[in-house]
């Protein structure tokens, strides 16, 4: 009898993609290290970009053992390869080379190798293999909560170094969360304690108050079902509140909707409504106590450069532009200077000179933008973009449930690195130094992210088995 013959078809749109950005994150931190006086600087491994060479063989070589390991390697040794990473977190805390002020490397020799760039891979294998075997039970708190532990833990011993732009990316697998069936609301309660959060320093408590107050009158008011009396009474008491101002305008801006609100909780409150009032009047509570706590706790704990690197993004009139501001300032003219098609390889002026501080790793994108122009960095955004889609594209054609979750996850982890990146170097996010995938300079970044896609296109090619 005649055996059907397994066939392997690669994703060559996600291997061509891979490989250009790798190619771009190569140039790009040439560039940007070019030494006139030693052209053959990638030669000497005693150069960045020589280091940066070295590591690009190891990720190739890296890239090619993945192709030839079976998937089901990975999802076997998903919780061992994890709880390696884990070891090595608490090492590197107490075993590892503080470099500016966080203890997040082991010294290799001329390099170095950040444990947190594995614990990416290790996390994603795990959170992969536990919700293929949970599959139908994500809404169980015990499979939530377990689910939410695993990538708690890395993300707890990172902060200990601290590296806290390390530690944020682990809250990527979110989105993974998200696709096997967490409900909505929550994500939209997260979004509006972030927009709390921002807006408590933008506006101030205070005004953060007014707004919350006014947003839930509005809620009450849309949820109401009872006859138009009610209104009537809550538009009386506004106007008679605002006329009477109370001594002050300030008093009567914040009173106006306070005393509207109660009015209107008061109806519902006859109308038993309860669960309406207790969800609204709770959210309501959370976001005003988030917002002084927020400003409190900015001013009580975090330290001077903390704040700074937080004013530079959501109060840069307060910075000073030689201090905290200089390297987005200085980032922000460097993308700019590039106009349409930039100024060549090898021909940026603020990049040879050195103008944008870290410009190599975290701000490799003002490299890009200077010396390749919009159309350059608008390629990078489109061929990222490609991949995310594509990692998408995979997870959603995969037949067995750990490879949809692990693309998920992939996808997950590119996306923020690659939208806090390109945000920070922008001024629309905080510097909180976050490489862009095969981009930036960085050698266990650069391997472990090649390792990361490389099983995806591994485990896509298997779609045909058997």
């Amino acid at each position: 009898m005649a055996t059907q013959k397994r066939t392997t078809t690669y994703d060559w749109l996600l291997i061509a993609i891979f490989f250009s950005l790798v190619t771009i994150g190569w140039l790009m931190v040439y560039a940007s290290t070019y030494d006139e006086t030693d052209p053959y600087a990638f030669l000497s491994i005693s150069t960045d970009i020589g280091r940066q060479t070295a590591w690009l063989v190891v990720a190739m070589f890296a890239f090619m053992a993945c192709m030839v390991i079976e998937w089901n390697f990975w999802n076997t040794f998903a919780y061992p390869i994890y709880g390696i990473s884990l070891l090595l977190l608490i090492l590197v805390l107490f075993l590892g080379t503080e470099i500016k002020g966080a203890r997040s490397w082991f010294a290799l020799g001329p390099g170095s190798f950040q444990p947190s760039e594995i614990a990416k891979l290790g996390t994603c294998l795990a959170m992969a293999s536990f919700l293929s075997f949970n599959k139908y039970d994500i809404k169980d708190r015990r499979v939530l909560l377990t689910a939410i532990a695993i990538f708690l833990a890395p993300f707890l011993l990172i902060m200990l170094q601290p590296d806290l732009g390390s530690g944020l990316v682990f809250f990527s697998f979110l989105i993974l969360l998200y696709r096997k069936g967490l409900p909505g609301v929550w994500y939209a309660i997260g979004f509006l304690l972030i927009a709390i959060f921002i807006l408590s320093f933008i506006l101030g408590p205070a005004s953060v108050m007014v707004l919350t107050l006014l947003l839930t009158f509005g809620i009450l008011m849309y949820s109401f079902q009872s006859d138009l009396r009610g209104i009537g009474i809550i538009v009386g008491v506004c106007v008679a509140t605002y006329l009477a101002k109370l001594g002050s305008f300030e008093a009567g801006l914040w009173l106006i909707p306070t005393i509207a609100n109660a009015a209107i909780v008061y109806i519902h409150f006859r109308q038993k409504n309860f669960k309406i009032i207790s969800g609204i009047g709770a959210l309501a509570g959370l976001s005003i106590g988030l917002s002084f706590i927020t400003k409190w706790a900015f001013d009580s704990f975090l330290r001077p450069h903390q704040q700074d690197r937080i004013n530079a993004w959501l109060r840069p009139d307060l910075c000073d532009p030689r201090g905290s501001l200089y390297n987005i300032l200085q980032s922000k003219m460097a993308i700019g200077s590039g106009g349409l098609d930039g100024k060549g390889f090898l021909k940026g002026e603020m990049t040879k000179l050195n103008y944008v501080p870290e410009q190599a790793t975290d701000f490799i994108f003002s490299t890009i933008g200077e010396e390749q122009g919009f159309i350059g960095a608008l390629s990078v955004i489109v061929l990222f973009t490609i991949l995310m889609i594509r990692c998408i594209v995979i997870a959603e054609r995969a037949r067995l449930e750990f490879f949809r979750n692990y693309a998920y996850g992939v996808a997950g982890i590119m996306f923020i690195h690659f939208f806090v990146n390109i945000g920070m170097t922008i001024g629309l996010m905080p510097v909180i130094g976050i490489p862009l995938p095969f981009i930036s300079k960085g050698g266990s970044s650069l391997v472990a992210f090649t390792i990361l896609v490389a099983i995806m296109i591994k485990m896509d090619a298997s779609k045909n088995r058997n």
